[in-house]
């Protein structure tokens, strides 16, 4: 029987394209060595002409960031019929919308930490929460546009109203959780294991950390105790069905074990479209379940469908 012809979507036009480009490209090297065959697909505004000619059995999203994780083009897919991976058009755009995924994870249970959102300009001089808190997008990934404000600062950081800030008018600003970051990726109904993430080098996990090579270790599974361990898989599995997320999603932690073994565990967010890098967590994490990365990514096709 003949293998179904992927297209491999990657690229776009988010801030994250060069992470998108990195994972499209390794995810369709591994999908060539499994055996299908394989279009790469350099996503532009043509994207429902592309694809219409083209005409693939299954869209393999790799796209990262606005248009790409965020609902859109999951409706562009759904309009033409075309089977697909990862999560369907509501639970991309409720994901990647950070507080609006707060609000539906807090109703299932999930703990999360304070935060609200704000016009960047009226931030000005006066914090609008009290330090220690993170300033962030709305809608971004990969750490763009991040910014912790600490508790000696005596003032809220000046480039969330500048000419240089590109990250939306709308920031959230979130209570700083002190803490290690941990990580829990869900296959379909099933949470995998749990990883720690020691950046090196970096006041936190930031884009550096994420992609450059060695800026970061990924301790799988990571040294906890098994009670976190498994709370940390069943928050994370709750958030996953709890937005509605398909095929594979990624959900980060703070956890902090200062004083306590039973310390804070806060669930931050959760990832969609978790990057597919040679640096990334997903593959790490599911290679330590036993799945190796042409597995994960054959999962991922079969799994593949429209109306998600």
């Amino acid at each position: 029987m003949a293998m179904k012809h992927v297209a491999v979507l990657m690229g776009g036009f988010s801030s994250e394209r060069p992470v998108s480009l990195s994972s499209g490209n390794a995810c369709a090297d591994a999908l060539e060595a499994e055996g299908y065959r394989v279009t790469r697909v350099d996503v532009g505004h043509d994207i429902a002409t592309v694809l219409t000619e083209l005409k693939p059995d299954v869209a393999f999203n790799a796209l990262h960031g606005p248009f790409g994780e965020d609902g859109t083009v999951q409706g562009v897919l759904e309009y033409l019929q075309i089977p697909y991976t990862h999560s369907g058009v509501l639970a991309s755009a409720l994901a990647m919308n950070k507080e609006l995924a707060k609000i539906v994870a807090r109703t299932a249970g999930v703990p999360v930490a304070e935060s609200k959102i704000v016009d960047r300009f009226a931030i000005g001089n006066k914090h609008p929460m009290k330090p220690p808190y993170v300033v962030k997008p709305v809608n971004e990934g990969s750490s763009f546009g991040v910014v912790i404000v600490k508790e000696d600062q005596s003032h809220p950081p000046q480039i969330i109203s500048s000419k240089e800030w590109r990250y939306g008018e709308k920031v959230m600003v979130e209570r700083y959780v002190h803490g290690r970051e941990l990580t829990c990726a869900v296959m379909g109904d099933v949470a995998l294991g749990v990883c720690e993430i020691i950046p090196t080098g970096h006041g936190f996990y930031d884009y550096d950390s994420k992609y450059v090579p060695g800026g970061s270790v990924h301790e799988v599974p990571a040294k906890i105790s098994l009670n976190i361990y498994q709370k940390i898989q069943t928050i994370a599995l709750a958030a996953h069905q709890a937005i509605g997320c398909r095929g594979v999603s990624r959900s980060d932690f703070r956890y902090d074990d200062r004083f306590s073994e039973n310390g804070e565990l806060i669930w931050l967010e959760i990832n969609t479209q978790p990057g597919m890098t040679p640096t990334s967590l997903v593959p790490d994490i599911a290679r330590a379940a036993g799945h190796s990365f042409g597995e994960l990514l054959r999962w991922l096709v079969e799994d593949a469908s429209c109306s998600r």
